[in-house]
């Protein structure tokens, strides 16, 4: 039986908007690491612009990461190809105001993109913004055009401030699902709602997300990031309780998960439980391996620790040939 040892970084986002509720996971003895194996790619890692580092440098000490040093760690850790996710989407931040918000949106999203092209058999850059803001069907429409992205969008509902449960919100989504899946853009998306400001959230939103939204982009990869959560570990119960929506759904063959992927990154933690751990893969069986993506998503502004990420991954309790499939399982928009 595997058991997990190497931490793998917050995640970004929780970071700017709930990692102060985030919980603490638990430890437990430790087993050594099984035969090394890598993954084929890395489904979320972000770059950030000194423009943006600064930005964001309010809510989290961020220091700018470039394709270089990205690639480079890809490289030390054995990982074909990077998902590139702009954080465009802090600009987007409710609590705060800026001047010429949509203009350092834009300038975010393409100095991504021109990163991401120094090394294009490397990195797919996906573009982002707040889908609640009155330029978002604009900037998803610029960069469907740009040669730069064209493939995928990144939203954050947490950062954003999204909540399913509120009728405006969920048509806003709607029009924005809609038009990518009209522009063949895949929709990559961390769907927990914001802890911090206290905003609802559990099966009744995955529910909402499921009946309402997901329709709307029947026909691109929809990647839910984080295992329906933010991390870090897997004890935020209202997410599990989102994530067992998603699941059973999958696991009955609802047709409207055909295109609907999972990233596990930093839900897979060195201090995770044993009995977290055994509670993690029997919902990863239930979704399906075929449909799990390995994702990091590194602590901003330490090591990338992509090779960390995937040896705690591999301390998981799957057998060899469910931790082959995950390793191996590249979305449509990254191959």
């Amino acid at each position: 039986m595997r058991r997990l040892s190497i931490t793998t970084g917050a995640m970004f986002c929780a970071a700017m908007a709930v990692a102060a509720s985030c919980p603490a996971g638990a430890t437990e003895g430790l087993a050594p690491a099984p035969a090394r194996l890598t993954p084929a790619a890395d489904h979320h890692q972000h770059l950030f612009s000194p423009a943006a580092a600064a930005w964001m440098s309010s809510s989290i000490a961020l220091a700018p990461i470039g394709a270089d040093e990205l690639v480079a760690q890809l490289d030390a850790a054995g990982v074909g190809r990077a998902a590139v996710l702009s954080a465009a989407y802090a600009y987007g931040l409710p609590a705060r105001t800026i001047d010429h918000e949509y203009a350092r949106v834009r300038a975010e999203n393409d100095w991504v993109a021109t990163q991401a092209a120094r090394h294009p058999e490397r990195l797919v850059a996906l573009c982002s913004f707040n889908p609640l803001k009155d330029y978002a069907l604009l900037e998803l429409g610029r960069c469907a055009t740009s040669p730069g992205f064209g493939r995928g969008i990144k939203l954050d509902f947490a950062v954003s401030d999204v909540q399913l449960d509120q009728p405006a919100h969920v048509e806003r989504l709607r029009q924005v699902f809609r038009a990518a899946n009209a522009r063949g853009m895949a929709i990559v998306m961390d769907m927990r709602a914001s802890r911090v400001l206290g905003r609802p959230y559990g099966a009744a939103q995955a529910r909402v997300l499921l009946e309402q939204v997901l329709p709307y982009a029947p026909d691109v990869p929809v990647q839910v990031s984080h295992l329906a959560g933010n991390g870090p570990g897997f004890g935020d119960t209202p997410a599990r309780e989102a994530l067992a929506v998603l699941a059973e759904a999958a696991a009955r063959g609802d047709p409207r998960m055909r295109q609907v992927w999972f990233d596990v990154a930093t839900v897979v933690q060195a201090d995770l439980p044993l009995e977290e751990a055994r509670r993690l893969v029997r919902r990863l069986r239930q979704l399906g391996l075929d449909r799990v993506l390995y994702g990091s998503d590194p602590h901003p502004g330490a090591d990338l620790e992509s090779a960390g990420g995937w040896d705690a991954f591999l301390r998981l309790p799957l057998d060899d040939a469910e931790t082959a499939r995950v390793a191996r399982n590249v979305v449509p928009y990254l191959r």
